[in-house]
């Protein structure tokens, strides 16, 4: 029989000190008491992070996600519309948007061509991603449609299934799933600029989780994580000592207060990972490790590729020493201006890092169970606003049509899915919402969206919201 991952367990009994705790406050802690026995059982293995089995067989062991804050433009990127060129500057009738006022139609300031023996659709900006052991190995979807126009709430959307905010992101639901290949080191990372997307760790979240699932944030200058080398004056059997005494403490604690366990033993937990993380993080950071070669090929001698260059790198790092969910932020995506500046210099910064994971990733033989993702929060619109009396080239948010690639990790490379309107502001075939795509990447993971549930706020909870589909013309 599959497995069903589900944080309320029927049958598990309260302890007699838990029963009574709750008989001595009030009739509702009564119920409560059931709710903290099953997070008795589910904190009852080694770590929470410990590895799961998958409910079915999976194609995919772990997840890079690459994601371009601000909306990449569909028809500048990977969607060529000729119509929408010819039609270049003059009168928009199309409704809906944000922006009002007189609008008019922007081509694509790019040419485009077919690249590899797929013949997949590229503009000419992008020339690593064009190499043909790099693009055949891609898929391009573009029949995803997300829900909100406004940044906050779209990236919500994307990374943690509510528009809302302060649910469980993707990578928390993974690890929630099937734990950590390596105890040593957190089971969801992300990685940004300096600058944070918009809603900053909410898009990173464990939400309702527990807190051992949040996603773990390397800083893009200086040391990665604050506190990782320990005091010159503190040796490690001092750590250790100081660290028993405290889960000593803590203990005592938790033995008579049964209310607060759940936090408490997060606490206690990500203690000792931090403390393990301090022998483990540094080898596996140290990008002294790889060749020159290596350096060069993601970009890490140019300025312009050097951020995006050394996340990449790092991001094939984790996952090759067992870090399930992997994320990276790109920001600078949202030109409602200077289009051809804009997406042109963002693309720059990223085709050569893209490239160089894909094709690391395949040679060393990952690719086959990672699976790479680039996208956006949505898309744009084929029309702008004139602002001033002046025609800006740029695009709106497009909520209805959007482009994303995925590589590797069980999906069909070399193959484009789904397709827009002649515009390109709308997908008409194979169209589906983002609740589906979620559902998607949990099956290629080997998990069931409609079993992978969180008992929270009265109801079982899970990614999709209320459930979805396989987009099965995704899966090879």
């Amino acid at each position: 029989m599959p497995r069903s991952l589900c944080s309320r367990p029927s049958s598990t009994p309260a302890s007699r000190r838990g029963f009574l705790y709750g008989l001595g406050a009030t009739l509702g802690s009564v119920a409560l008491t059931d709710l903290l026995a099953a997070d008795a059982a589910q904190s009852a293995s080694a770590s929470p992070l410990a590895v799961k089995s998958p409910m079915h067989r999976p194609k995919a062991k772990n997840v890079i996600m690459l994601f371009m804050e601000g909306g990449p433009g569909q028809m500048d990127t990977f969607d060529p519309k000729p119509e929408l060129s010819r039609l270049h500057k003059t009168e928009s009738n199309l409704t809906g948007g944000l922006e009002k006022g007189f609008k008019f139609f922007v081509g694509s300031p790019f040419k485009f061509r077919r690249v590899g023996q797929s013949g997949i659709d590229m503009c000419d900006q992008w020339v690593h991603l064009a190499d043909p052991f790099v693009a055949d190995e891609l898929c391009n979807f573009r029949g995803c449609q997300a829900e909100s126009l406004n940044h906050p709430e779209a990236l919500f959307h994307m990374n943690t299934g509510s528009r809302l905010g302060g649910d469980p992101a993707i990578g928390a639901w993974a690890t929630y799933g099937l734990g950590s290949e390596n105890q040593n080191l957190p089971g969801y990372v992300v990685m940004t600029e300096l600058a944070l997307p918009q809603g900053g760790a909410t898009n990173w979240s464990n939400g309702f989780l527990p807190a051992h699932f949040q996603g773990t944030r390397l800083r893009p200058e200086g040391t990665p994580l604050l506190d990782l080398q320990a005091p010159a004056h503190k040796s490690r059997e001092h750590q250790r000592r100081a660290l028993d005494e405290l889960q000593w403490l803590n203990q005592q604690h938790l033995a008579s207060s049964p209310a607060i366990q759940s936090d408490l033993e997060s606490r206690m937990e990500s203690y000792e990972l931090a403390f393990r993380m301090q022998t483990s993080v540094p080898d596996v950071i140290d990008l002294g490790r790889e060749t020159a070669a290596t350096h060069r090929a993601y970009g890490l001698d140019q300025p312009e590729t050097e951020t995006f260059g050394r996340q990449c790198l790092m991001a094939r790092r984790l996952v090759e020493n067992g870090v399930r969910f992997v994320q990276i932020f790109s920001g600078g995506w949202d030109s409602h201006d200077y289009l051809q500046r804009g997406h042109s210099a963002r693309i720059r910064s990223v085709d050569k890092p893209m490239a160089a994971l894909i094709a690391d990733l395949k040679r060393r033989g990952m690719l086959d169970d990672t699976l790479v993702i680039w996208t956006g929060e949505f898309g744009r619109t084929p029309d702008n606003n004139k602002r001033g009396g002046v025609y800006s080239l740029g695009r709106g948010h497009n909520n209805h049509a959007m482009t994303m690639l995925l590589a590797g990790g069980g999906v069909r490379g070399g193959t484009t899915v789904g397709a827009t309107d002649e515009l390109g502001r709308h997908a008409v075939e194979c169209v589906h919402p983002i609740r589906d795509l979620h559902v998607t990447l949990l099956h290629l993971l080997g998990l069931d969206d409609n079993k992978l549930t969180y008992f929270h706020a009265g109801r079982y909870k899970q990614l999709s919201q209320f459930g979805g589909q396989v987009i099965d013309e995704l899966i090879a």
